[in-house]
């Protein structure tokens, strides 16, 4: 599954974005706050909620995220190891494995965000928030991002597709990290050098045409879920 806006209909979808970017921060909060093993598990339910109110796929988004699950699994592994006897203290894994746990709940929020809001109106959200020129430089840069991302994991699919197809894949590990790294490289660039173009091309604007957000009845329950996700910080 690619991270990148998905055509629906669900209630995350017909939500205006700042109401989800809000409910993001709210969740974000909440999560930073409670780190026991409690709370993350009431997180838990909330973002499989979330998840299925924005039609999002569990399993198939943490496999967009596989090239980053070795690190989450690693770190409590690598703290609870240690140089001598009894070389493994599993009470030493228990903080960085609630940590992982969180970090993970964050990226899958973050995943309904990006499937269910178009690039456009990210933008014309970050816009709104922050008026004048520094609403503009990181609405465009939000915008870029989301753009490139699924880009640039294209470009890396179909490099080891190559790969693999002129039996790459039998080369070496660090001979495949060496071609998929430089090649990837090399794409990135490419790809930087012809948007570079296509901004003087197009005459980047300061005022750019966005689309018009305004709230409906259906954003305010979810913007008082948000603030209480917030409030439980306190608690």
């Amino acid at each position: 599954m690619s991270l990148s806006y998905v055509a629906g209909d669900s209630l995350a979808h017909r939500l205006d974005p700042r109401t989800k970017l809000a409910l993001q921060a709210g969740f974000a909060v909440a999560a930073v706050a409670h780190t026991t093993p409690t709370g993350l598990l009431v997180l838990t339910a909330v973002t499989l909620v979330f998840l299925r109110l924005a039609s999002t796929p569990v399993v198939a988004s943490l496999r967009s995220y596989r090239a980053f699950l070795p690190f989450l699994v690693a770190a409590p592994v690598v703290e609870a190891l240690t140089l001598g006897a009894p070389w493994l203290v599993v009470g030493d894994a228990v903080r960085p494995a609630l940590a992982s746990c969180r970090v993970l709940l964050l990226l899958l929020v973050s995943t309904a965000y990006i499937r269910t809001t178009p690039v456009r109106a990210s933008r014309a959200a970050i816009q709104h928030l922050l008026p004048g020129r520094v609403g503009v430089l990181l609405g465009a840069g939000v915008g870029l991002v989301l753009r490139f991302l699924p880009l640039m994991r294209h470009d890396l699919a179909t490099i080891r597709s190559a790969m693999a197809a002129r039996l790459g894949d039998q080369r070496s590990l660090y001979d495949r990290i060496r071609l998929v790294g430089v090649t990837g490289l090399g794409r990135v660039f490419l790809r930087a050098d012809r948007l570079s173009l296509a901004l003087r091309a197009r005459c980047f604007a300061w005022n750019p045409t966005l689309p018009p957000l305004s709230f409906a009845r259906r954003d305010y329950p979810v913007l008082a879920l948000s603030i209480l996700l917030a409030l439980t910080a306190l608690v």
